[in-house]
């Protein structure tokens, strides 16, 4: 399992933890409002916590009960570092475009910030499933997430992030000699103007 922390089990225990907390925030937050719209979402979003929590309750017992073990490694290198930068990168936009959709009243730029926080999730798997399969350890952080109000100057923060990180992609690509990694990186720099695209046309939309 490609987990982090000083065990599986207690990496899954501290999630249990987590849980435990949001659910008994939301009872809280439930008994305090009087707004029946908020109080119904409330109760939706405490059953989903409550799954969760049992959830990974059941997934401690399992990793107890398996053996499971943090499989990850010590290697340290520029591969590493590149590959980790990215991790940063793909957090840091995941959050900007949430952010932004909840912020934009924009209903195309809205679905399509939310479509490539999606699409940036995906980047942000691949690249710590990579970094642990050439033994090294993901480092799961972000930078600063661009605060703006208007949407014509969300895009535009979105499109020269897209666009310096497809650069910076490619030149890692060129870079490495491993086969694998290169595929990697190439379907990332590919992935990132694809975004810068979908970004530059909703920016011409503006009025």
């Amino acid at each position: 399992m490609h987990i982090g922390g000083d065990s599986v089990a207690e990496w899954m225990e501290n999630n249990v933890l987590l849980e435990e907390g949001a659910i008994a925030q939301y009872r809280e937050h439930i008994k305090l409002t009087q707004d029946p719209k908020i109080s119904r979402l409330l109760q939706r979003i405490l059953s989903d916590e409550e799954s969760h929590r049992g959830d990974f309750e059941h997934f401690v017992e399992k990793s107890k009960r398996e053996g499971a073990k943090d499989i990850r490694g010590a290697r340290s290198d520029r591969v590493i570092r590149t590959l980790n930068w990215g991790i940063e990168h793909e957090y840091t936009v995941i959050l900007q475009y949430l952010v932004q959709s909840y912020m934009t009243t924009d209903e195309e730029a809205k679905e399509q910030l939310q479509d490539q926080a999606i699409n940036e999730m995906q980047h942000l798997g691949w690249l710590a499933e990579k970094i642990v399969d050439i033994s090294g350890n993901p480092r799961i952080e972000h930078t600063g997430v661009d605060r703006s109000t208007k949407t014509e100057d969300m895009l535009q923060a979105d499109i020269r992030i897209e666009r310096e990180v497809a650069a910076a992609y490619d030149r890692a690509a060129k870079e490495t000699e491993d086969p694998d990694l290169k595929k990697l990186l190439l379907r990332l720099r590919d992935h990132e103007i694809y975004h810068a695209e979908v970004f530059s046309d909703l920016l011409k939309e503006q009025g």
